[in-house]
């Protein structure tokens, strides 16, 4: 683990680099309620292109912030990112979920050099069940049973999976996952996509049910240089549900990012 030290805060990442000189490498941002180490399988590709994982504040290893959930949450979270980017030289922005509005958010509203997105169980809205909403507030076990029921996170996870998921959520705690939840819920940048000129990638797990796959059909259709991908056997979490799968799909899409 490494850190960086911006905005009074500190926030740490993870970095490999077994490449030599690879070309930009990515930069992973997890989603709500997650942290770094949902991006651990993706490592591999370090041996090809430099990899950076991120902890927004208030997840795994990072300090966290005092903010409003929505905008004030995503600026600060994006300046996590940039802070991680200008360190490493990391500019192809790999987010999944909240971390792709995050991402989306870099692209659009900051003077960030960014080569490309990859942006996997997001859309440019998320809005989040109103009832879930409210369990946040008096019953996070209730959310934590809602989102590992089939088809939500997992398809059909791998013995211990569901298990290392619910743990994740709980050490990230209530507090921040309200805040998570409730910044994505009011995320929406439908009508500027076309404003992003970097090539871009929508990466969609098959059984996806929170965010589907007509979130990414519209990415795709927006943004202008975006191709869409689709990873069988899996859900909302395909890195981890579907590690070697996923990190193919990566490597396909950076070797086009890169030509």
């Amino acid at each position: 683990m490494e850190t960086v030290r911006h905005h009074g805060r500190s926030t740490a990442y993870r970095y490999a680099d077994r490449s030599g000189d690879a070309g930009p490498g990515c930069c992973c941002i997890h989603g709500s309620g997650t942290s770094r180490t949902v991006w651990d399988g993706q490592f591999r590709l370090a041996s090809t292109t430099p990899l950076a994982a991120v902890d927004l504040s208030g997840h795994g290893d990072s300090e966290d912030i005092d903010a409003e959930p929505g905008y004030e949450t995503l600026s600060a979270y994006a300046d996590d990112v940039a802070a991680v980017v200008g360190e490493t030289g990391c500019s192809v922005l790999v987010g999944h979920s909240l971390g792709g509005a995050v991402a989306l958010w870099l692209a659009l509203e900051r003077d960030l050099a960014v080569d490309g997105l990859v942006l996997t169980g997001t859309g440019p809205r998320l809005p989040v069940l109103a009832d879930l909403l409210e369990w946040l507030d008096d019953d996070f076990e209730r959310v934590i049973a809602f989102l590992h029921e089939p088809d939500r996170l997992f398809h059909d996870p791998r013995p211990g999976l569901r298990e290392e998921s619910v743990s994740r959520l709980q050490e990230t705690g209530q507090a921040v996952a309200r805040r998570d939840f409730r910044t994505a819920d009011r995320f929406n940048v439908i009508g500027q996509l076309g404003e992003i000129d970097c090539p871009a990638a929508a990466v969609v797990g098959e059984y996806d049910h929170l965010t589907p796959l007509r979130y990414h059909q519209h990415l795709a259709e927006e943004l202008a240089d975006c191709s869409l991908l689709r990873i069988q056997a899996a859900a909302h979490l395909a890195m981890l549900e579907q590690p070697q799968a996923f990190t193919a799909a990566l490597s396909v899409v950076l070797d086009r990012f890169t030509r």
